[in-house]
């Protein structure tokens, strides 16, 4: 089975890990558009076309079996647009609204994304069909994607900052579980719970590799041999540490374009 898993930046590595534990005989390409980082600040009019154009030309080059949008921007986005315009099975991302909502006892609930998902109406959906009787604190910050960038990366970060607007809100003193709308939150969960140990915190990432698991088991699989290789759409800031750091999730190839 080949999958290509696809995030603005490395915010879907961490869908990648949860996936490896499931399929351990999967072959994972990954693609970043780090070029076109962050999505969250971008318009979706900007957005839409330039995303069903990398994924076409993403299925020319790698031909996958199935496409992981590892992005929860990208998926509320573009995903009904990429099942429209092409016949590879997709898997989305979503803000992990439902068990949210069946863990919080205060039925107060948190949900950190960026901008994009935030005003999109598929969050509102998420939450008038699992969250009816919630209380919906939201906050949309690019900071947060770019801190886990930069921890991906080596270096320290500061959350406190950039997840502070989420508790000024009235009422919020009573949340008591919060929903990660962006992938790439997974990369500073240990930060959020050292902050907030009294709040239950929701990765989006091994939901996201179960959904991948129960799409892709009756999927006929191509036998492609190769490397895993991790693609990125610009050239990186820190080559040394990403190779580094991408050799731990399983890519032994790196590929970006010249400088």
């Amino acid at each position: 089975m080949h999958l290509l898993a696809f995030d603005s930046g490395i915010g879907g590595l961490g869908v990648v890990r949860e996936i490896r534990r499931l399929q351990l005989s999967a072959r994972i390409t990954y693609l970043a558009d780090n070029g076109f980082f962050p999505y969250g600040e971008k318009p979706d009019a900007t957005l839409l076309p330039h995303i069903l154009a990398l994924i076409g030309n993403a299925i020319t080059q790698f031909r996958p079996d199935a496409i992981v949008i590892a992005c929860n921007t990208a998926s509320t986005i573009a995903l009904d647009a990429l099942r429209e315009a092409y016949t590879t099975p997709f898997i989305g991302c979503v803000p992990p609204i439902k068990p949210a909502a069946a863990a919080s006892r205060t039925r107060h609930i948190g949900v950190l994304a960026t901008a994009a998902t935030v005003r999109r109406a598929y969050l509102q959906n998420l939450i008038d069909r699992f969250a009816p009787d919630c209380t919906i604190h939201s906050l949309g910050t690019p900071t947060l994607a770019e801190l886990a960038e930069q921890k991906f990366r080596g270096h320290q970060v500061d959350i406190a900052p950039a997840i502070a607007p989420l508790f000024a809100q009235p009422g919020a003193e009573a949340i008591d579980a919060i929903a990660l709308g962006c992938t790439h939150y997974t990369f500073l969960l240990p930060e959020f719970e050292a902050l907030y140990p009294q709040i239950a915190w929701f990765d989006p990432a091994a939901p996201v590799a179960r959904q991948t698991l129960a799409v892709t088991t009756h999927l006929p699989a191509t036998e492609q041999a190769g490397p895993e290789t991790a693609h990125f759409t610009a050239p990186l800031p820190e080559p040394g540490p990403m190779r580094r750091h991408l050799t731990e999730f399983g890519f032994q190839g790196l590929h970006t374009p010249d400088p």
